[in-house]
């Protein structure tokens, strides 16, 4: 794939993650986003999506670490389809670690000031239909 800004975007993001720098984090969502929990949990705005994130760092023992695999981006006027592989790092209270690939989908829009925001936050890709 050709590069994309979104790219660099999204490692940042998940660099934010990583470093449980949710204030930070913010900055690259939408004040209408809505972050996909778990199959059948949403959160939608900002306030929300911070909130779900702090549950989501205790959920993981504070060891979450994202990482990016091969990623695609289908862009139609200011509007983006990312398809990427999200691979999530962890380790429980007795320091068994796990590592979670999954084929992740997130829309992004740009606004008029052409800056990149997350709308739709799908870590879950299309397993969403088999959960529901």
């Amino acid at each position: 794939m050709a590069y994309h800004p979104l790219k660099q975007i999204i490692e940042a993001a998940d660099k934010a993650i990583t470093e449980e720098d949710f204030d930070s984090l913010m900055a690259f969502y939408a004040d209408d986003a809505t972050l996909v929990i778990k199959p059948g949990l949403v959160a939608t705005g900002k306030e929300q999506i911070h909130k779900a994130f702090l549950a989501i760092a205790e959920y993981f023992n504070h060891s979450l670490v994202v990482k990016q695999g091969a990623m695609h981006v289908i862009q139609g006027g200011n509007t983006a389809l990312v398809i990427m592989e999200t691979v999530l790092e962890t380790t429980d209270n007795s320091g068994v670690t796990s590592c979670i690939s999954r084929r992740a989908t997130y829309i992004f829009r740009e606004d008029p000031a052409g800056m990149w925001l997350c709308v739709i936050d799908n870590s879950y890709g299309t397993d969403l239909l088999g959960a529901m």
